[in-house]
């Protein structure tokens, strides 16, 4: 990596480490910031935008790891896998933030990590309200796996994903909306909204049973 990008992934690396002090060393810190680095290098093309989309994956990894070290916290965490993280994933999670009022907490990632969310999904997810502008794609990480409540495959074409024992795990046989015409891209816009809203319902009256 250049000196510059370098830089800011060592500043990063001194805000995580500010922020996760007491919970992750710094040893740990920076090997999950180089491993996020070395994940999402191959899908961007400038290193500013890679060191960027780094801390940001690297934060989200350290909180699910944290995750699995102490007690659940009281939201339930949902992860939707996608084949790319650019669409049907991404849809899942933000519709789930919105349909839940925040009640549940949702991430996407992809069994491989394409380089945008899919221009389309952005476009229909507009049309309800939802900004994906600050959305990007993300590779699977087994934090994320492991500190999930509930992992959703959207699909065969996902590929087998190993999710740990104790974790709810649900397909969802659901179209690929990336690179699609905008219509079908409503119509599986459509049918995940249809299948989060029975979920969020399902998870709530779970909750609600539990207390």
């Amino acid at each position: 990596m250049d000196p510059v990008p370098r830089q800011h992934v060592l500043r990063a690396m001194d805000s995580l480490s500010d922020e996760f002090e007491g919970t992750h060393s710094r040893d740990t810190i920076e090997r999950v910031m180089n491993d996020s680095v070395a994940q999402l290098a191959g899908s961007a093309e400038v290193d500013d935008f890679v060191a960027t989309l780094a801390h940001r994956f690297t934060r989200e990894r350290l909180k699910a790891l944290a995750r699995t070290q102490q007690a659940r916290s009281e939201q339930t965490e949902v992860l939707f896998v996608g084949l790319g993280d650019s669409g049907r994933g991404q849809i899942a999670s933000a519709l789930t933030t919105v349909r839940s009022d925040g009640r549940l907490v949702a991430h996407s990632a992809g069994s491989t990590a394409a380089a945008d969310v899919d221009p389309s999904v952005v476009a229909v997810m507009h049309e309800l309200g939802v900004d994906l502008a600050e959305a990007y794609a993300k590779p699977l990480s087994t934090e994320a796996l492991a500190g999930a409540d509930v992992v959703v495959t959207m699909g065969r074409s996902v590929g087998a994903v190993d999710v740990p024992d104790g974790i709810l795990h649900l397909d969802w046989r659901v179209g690929d909306p990336t690179g699609a015409p905008l219509d079908e891209v409503r119509r599986v816009r459509d049918d995940i909204d249809r299948r989060v809203r029975e979920l969020v319902e399902t998870l709530s009256g779970a909750d609600e049973a539990s207390e």
